[in-house]
């Protein structure tokens, strides 16, 4: 089993080429899926957000809002501290269940937004880091997500920098082109894994 984590900026396009390997057989723990199951009703993990947040932080339907809960979040350090204290090891320990549960020749990807924010490169045989410029980012989350410029600002002031995720990379896919330029860049590195 190879494992291998992969990580990028919010807008730096992680989710398109996690699903391009996962096309090419690789085994994906996305950490982003993992974190809104834990989450969903009926879950501890539901109920320790809402006791540490407050029932505001609940859709009418009892779900979990999210835009509101990222709003309080992404806007106070300490606050996001706090839902990382509560989310992060329930992932963890989902995470490590898939993990358990592929084959020994298995090429696992785990795609991990915070990996170099928490310090996880050194728990995989290889990190593949999805590079853009800031300002692609940006673009893409406003352009493509229709989120607010100030509010994808502070998302992404939220997460590592540039720096810090290249510093962590054994591999760098360059997402600052278009879409058609980054297929050839992934089959290179799915080739590369199955090869590790």
């Amino acid at each position: 089993m190879v494992k291998v984590g992969l990580t990028g900026g919010i807008g730096a396009g992680k989710s398109e080429v996690s699903r391009l390997l996962a096309s090419y057989g690789a085994v994906v723990v996305d950490a982003d899926k993992i974190a809104r199951e834990v989450v969903e009703p009926g879950t501890p993990g539901l109920a320790a957000v809402v006791e540490e947040f407050g029932s505001g932080v609940l859709a009418p339907d009892g779900t979990l809002d999210r835009p509101k809960l990222g709003r309080i979040v992404f806007s106070d350090p300490e606050k996001l501290k706090a839902l990382n204290a509560i989310v992060h090891p329930l992932v963890g320990a989902r995470s490590a269940e898939l993990e358990a549960s592929a084959g020994p020749d298995a090429v696992v990807v785990h795609d991990v937004p915070l990996l170099t924010e928490n310090g996880l490169a050194p728990l995989y045989d290889l990190v593949v880091v999805v590079d853009a410029a800031p300002q692609t980012q940006l673009d893409r989350l406003v352009r493509l997500r229709g989120m607010p410029e100030d509010e994808a600002t502070s998302r992404m002031g939220a997460q590592a920098t540039r720096e810090q995720r290249l510093a962590v990379a054994d591999l760098v896919i360059d997402n600052d082109g278009p879409l058609e330029a980054l297929e050839p860049q992934v089959r290179a590195v799915w080739e590369r894994l199955r090869s590790a």
